[in-house]
């Protein structure tokens, strides 16, 4: 089970090893992967399993990836946060674009709550921020989701430490979580890591295995070997024991995946294993 927990916005409380399901859909994230049978029991399996966050967005199919989590999870047990995203509309694979008006926005939001079958989003994230729109008026209809009790809290996906701060600095809504690539071998956003450490603010990081290629990291492959467990779990621990508001979502399709990387959890390195990682950047 995953014990180390984080409270989003200081109330929700989540494990923090969580499941992505962007893998539960096809090749450049257009129409299913596989089964629906399949795709169910992997998810009934990452609950079984101890997770306590899903993460999961509007564009993941389009659509699938939604349907999928209330086909095999509603109603939801008590304690499960299913985090979604919107603001970015896909037109077929690889295909897709950012659409950051208030009216779209508010439509998809709809739309999730229906696909997902629920009253009210948890945590409802800005896929992307929308250049030809100002960000008071993106920010705004979020705002306007979470006064009508649509939408609990709001999160950022893909930003800056400076698109971060203005967001913030707006005060135009509570920004509770960010979601950006972030992986042993990729720190690019650490500045923005560290403004989250400071606001408490949650960071789920995507592609923390960083789309598979961690696995043929040395480093990560040799501590592995040490320590008879996957490379996967060793890059999964690194961020777990990197920052308390680290919350990975790896994604997979199978359920021997899911099983080696919730074992992740129960992994602890040792100082000189996190010094190596370390030293990586």
């Amino acid at each position: 089970m995953i014990s180390e927990t984080f409270a989003i916005a200081g109330e929700v409380s989540v494990g923090r090893l969580g499941y992505g399901t962007a893998q539960l859909t096809g090749p450049g994230y257009w129409g299913p992967r596989g089964s629906t049978e399949d795709a169910v029991a992997l998810l009934r399996a990452a609950v079984d399993g101890g997770v306590t966050l899903i993460d999961t967005a509007a564009n993941y199919g389009p659509s699938v990836a939604e349907e999928l989590i209330a086909e095999a999870l509603h109603p939801y047990a008590p304690g499960l946060t299913v985090a979604t995203k919107g603001g970015v509309v896909r037109t077929g694979p690889d295909v897709c674009h950012v659409d950051g008006h208030p009216d779209r926005l508010r439509a998809m939001c709809e739309a999730s709550l229906r696909r997902l079958r629920v009253d009210t989003i948890d945590l409802y994230q800005l896929h992307r921020l929308d250049p030809g729109i100002p960000l008071a008026d993106q920010l705004g209809a979020l705002a306007e989701l979470r006064r009508a009790g649509k939408v609990r809290h709001v999160g950022l996906d893909s930003v800056t430490p400076e698109q971060f701060e203005a967001a913030v600095d707006l005060g135009i809504v509570d920004i509770v979580s960010v979601q950006n690539r972030y992986h042993v071998l990729d720190r690019a956003s650490e500045p923005l890591l560290k403004l989250c450490e400071a606001r408490g603010v949650a960071f789920l990081p995507w592609f923390p295995l960083g789309n598979g290629s961690l696995a043929d990291d040395p480093v990560c492959a040799d501590i592995a070997r040490a320590r008879g467990v996957s490379p996967a779990q060793v890059a999964l621990a690194w961020l777990l024991q990197h920052s308390p508001v680290l919350c990975p979502t790896p994604g997979t399709s199978t359920v021997a995946h899911l099983t080696d990387n919730l074992a992740a959890a129960r992994l602890r390195l040792s100082p000189q294993d996190v010094a190596r990682l370390d030293a990586l950047a």
